[in-house]
């Protein structure tokens, strides 16, 4: 089955898109949303579970036929797509996204737990290789907006922590999305805790984890949650929720198809879908 052979599709230039952790739940979402849209093709969908299955059949998409793949390189080098989206690991999307890199494929990351000097290396390389390159720690529109208002917000107020909450798979913490909301609220004030007393945690980790500019953060793991978040402000007299929630994952899809075709035309190193709004 070949989308181009659609009437409605024709004359238009497709994106050859390649899904990594396509068995996933988000990598799923992902398969559909890149499977649906009239210009964008599933090429290729790689994951280290389900190894020769058919992928429609996974996602119960009756005219898509393509077979997951394990291995990542011989995947891309076959298929030769213009665009990886990466839902996998936190352990294995560095070496995910410069495989792509080096494979001459644009990477779109919405796996979390980059670090800082591994976002580095990244960045040179896909200048190095003229590719695009775009990491989001949160594709919801929502999410993206809660964080640009965290930013303003903290000009204003003295106080601040972030409370995130996800579900108990996530092996991370905390989440890509409350680092890059302290990242940006951190450009705005020095202090982030201003007036407190000195500290004794009676148990460890009580005031959760300390970031740049004590803006402390907090991580919940439970069922039930997909993914929110909540940034409290404080001054005196008053107080300033912010908080976005995820009620199901097909609310970053949106954002994930307009990186997506962000990063097939522009061969930019981005971090942030706030960059590209």
């Amino acid at each position: 089955y070949n989308k181009l052979s659609n009437d409605t599709n024709k004359g238009q230039i497709m994106i050859k898109v390649a899904i990594s952790g396509a068995c996933g739940r988000m990598g799923q979402e992902v398969v559909r949303t890149i499977f649906n849209d009239p210009q964008t093709e599933a090429v290729s969908v790689i994951d280290i579970k389900h190894e020769g299955e058919n992928i429609g059949e996974i996602t119960g998409i009756k005219n898509l036929n393509l077979t997951v793949k394990k291995d990542l390189k011989s995947a891309l080098e076959e298929t030769k797509p213009d665009v990886l989206v990466d839902f996998t690991d936190p352990t294995n999307v560095y070496n995910n996204a410069k495989i792509c890199l080096n494979s001459g494929v644009s990477p779109v990351i919405g796996t979390t737990g980059l670090k800082d000097e591994q976002l580095e290396e990244l960045k040179k390389l896909a200048e190095e290789k003229h590719l695009g390159c775009l990491i989001a720690p949160n594709f919801a529109t929502g999410a993206v907006l809660m964080m640009m208002f965290a930013k303003t917000a903290s000009k204003f107020f003295d106080n601040a922590e972030i409370i995130e909450y996800h579900h108990n798979q996530k092996k991370d913490a905390p989440s890509g999305t409350a680092i890059k909301t302290a990242q940006m609220m951190s450009t705005e004030k020095e202090n982030f805790a201003n007036g407190n007393i000195a500290e004794t945690e009676l148990i460890s980790g009580a005031r959760g984890g300390n970031f740049d500019k004590n803006i402390h953060i907090h991580s919940i793991r439970m069922p039930g949650y997909v993914a929110s978040q909540e940034v409290i402000f404080g001054s005196t007299g008053q107080t300033l929720k912010i908080r976005h929630d995820s009620i199901d994952r097909t609310c970053f899809m949106p954002g994930v198809l307009m990186a997506v075709k962000y990063i097939a035309e522009n061969k930019k190193f981005i971090y942030g879908l706030e960059n590209i709004f």
